[in-house]
């Protein structure tokens, strides 16, 4: 077909321009234009391709960056078991800043990085190391307000190879732990990130390999995840003239081992499932007495924990648009506690068992933005690793009690699909029925109840809340 087309160009050239020559000659010389009308095509096709391929590489061969300011205003409070309410009462404003980046040379080689920035308005008095050194901890030092400086939050390579006909991904580096599955939908991130957010919500560095399995299943996949929390090593030029030595004191290494599973994820139901290991876990030792100045962080054993998380993304198959877009969850946790011999972990030298469930929805509203409400529970002796969440009073996933959340979202600018300006205002009420809820592993992680006299002798926090208004600006 492309021949004959190719034989009816070149006659109609040589009709037009032969008025003196052989008709019988025109057969030979349209073979002869048709095969250089070929070689022409085949050389064009080939410049389009290498053309291609350089505008290819030259858009890879180039850093992308993307830019995420919160401006943020909270009223927090809480009451606590003198009967007594504590509040910020000039209102606590912050900035928080997210410079995220990526590169990505080949199509199964990419690298993606984020810095952060999170203060509040204005200067504050020793306003690093105010939480007796917890808020520059390496867990958190992007989700607490701390000073001008840039930090970096993530930072790793993800390599994505084709192994015995199976997609793979291997990654490194600084991980994106914080805001995973389930914990996204009220912070207003479209995408979660890696864990899930029942259980795991901090930062730290670690590695995963991955395989996908939904050529068998839609949306199955496995992942193996390695992590260290802290790193047992003698600082440069430190006194024994030995650098980076293990030290014989100060807090072990603490490593964490875990897998992701998704059994299934057609984008409208999804399962995930997750369980780990934390080892040689910090915790704040009291030495018999109540006075901080008597305290020490020791290594206090190890935790194993899991989670199972059920999602509904749009109800029913087009019964209306609101059904549609409404998002219903349901997830439950557990949390076992190993304490290393003659330590006792949150208060028990014995292996204790904790649990939670968390349930929410996400509905749409009339002006585009979004409702939700969300409600979770945890028992006595319940310990996620959720230190890093992105609530001012504490985490809500960690309550041993009930807590409640209400929010609501609005888009105000958009360019096509994507939000690039928008607001929410959130309401978070904790109703604790046990003291420890945001401790580490150690004494002020023992479970008291909350009206008990311990309790009331500590002054522990009874209920807290948290009201937040904040404008948002991404691209």
């Amino acid at each position: 077909m492309k021949k004959t087309l190719l034989s009816v160009v070149a006659i109609s050239l040589l009709v037009s321009s032969a008025n003196a020559e052989d008709i019988s000659d025109l057969e030979s010389k349209v073979d002869m234009l048709t095969k250089k009308l070929e070689k022409l095509e085949k050389k064009q096709q080939r410049n389009t391709k290498a053309v291609s391929k350089v505008n290819a590489l030259a858009a890879q061969d180039n850093i992308k960056f993307n830019v995420d300011l919160r401006t943020s205003y909270d009223a927090v409070s809480y009451e606590a078991t003198d009967g007594k309410t504590y509040e910020n009462t000039s209102g606590l404003f912050s900035n928080r800043l997210w410079l995220g980046m990526g590169y990505a040379p080949t199509s199964n080689m990419t690298f993606i990085g984020q810095l952060a920035f999170n203060k509040a308005f204005g200067a504050s008095y020793a306003q690093r190391a105010t939480g007796a050194g917890f808020d520059t901890f390496d867990w958190v030092i992007n989700e607490n307000l701390t000073d001008d400086t840039i930090k970096l939050r993530e930072a790793y390579w993800i390599w994505k190879p084709t192994v015995g006909g199976l997609k793979t991904t291997f990654s490194i580096g600084r991980r994106p732990s914080t805001n995973g599955f389930l914990a996204n939908l009220r912070e207003d991130d479209a995408k979660e990130k890696s864990p899930l957010g029942h259980v795991i919500n901090m930062e730290f560095d670690g590695g995963s390999a991955a395989v996908m399995l939904d050529k068998y299943v839609p949306g199955m996949y496995f992942k193996v995840c390695l992590g260290r929390g802290l790193t047992n090593a003698a600082s440069w030029a430190n006194n024994t003239g030995m650098n980076y030595i293990t030290t014989t004191t100060g807090l072990d290494t603490s490593d964490f081992a875990g897998f992701i599973f998704v059994p299934y994820d057609d984008g409208q139901y999804r399962v995930k499932t997750t369980a780990y290991r934390g080892m040689s876990l910090p915790g704040m030792s009291t030495n018999g007495t109540p006075t901080p100045t008597d305290d020490f962080m020791k290594t206090m054993g190890d935790e194993d924990g899991a989670a199972i998380s059920f999602m509904v993304n749009g109800i029913g198959d087009e019964i209306n648009d609101f059904l549609d877009d409404t998002i219903v969850f349901a997830s439950f946790a557990t949390s076992i506690s190993h304490p290393d011999d003659g330590e006792a972990m949150m208060g028990s030298t014995d292996s204790k068992t904790g649990t939670s469930y968390w349930i929410g929805t996400q509905m749409p509203n009339y002006t585009g933005g979004h409702f939700g409400l969300e409600y979770n529970h945890g028992s006595k002796y319940w310990r996620p690793f959720t230190y890093g969440e992105d609530t001012m009073i504490g985490s809500k996933i960690a309550v041993r009690g009930s807590a409640y959340e209400a929010y609501w979202t609005q888009p105000l600018v958009k360019k096509g699909s994507k939000d690039i300006f928008s607001m929410q205002v959130r309401y978070t009420y904790l109703d604790y029925d046990f003291t420890g809820s945001n401790g580490f592993f150690g004494d002020y992680g023992t479970p008291y109840e909350i009206d008990s006299p311990q309790a009331i002798g500590m002054n522990a926090v009874k209920t807290a809340q948290d009201i937040r208004v904040y404008f948002r600006y991404r691209y």
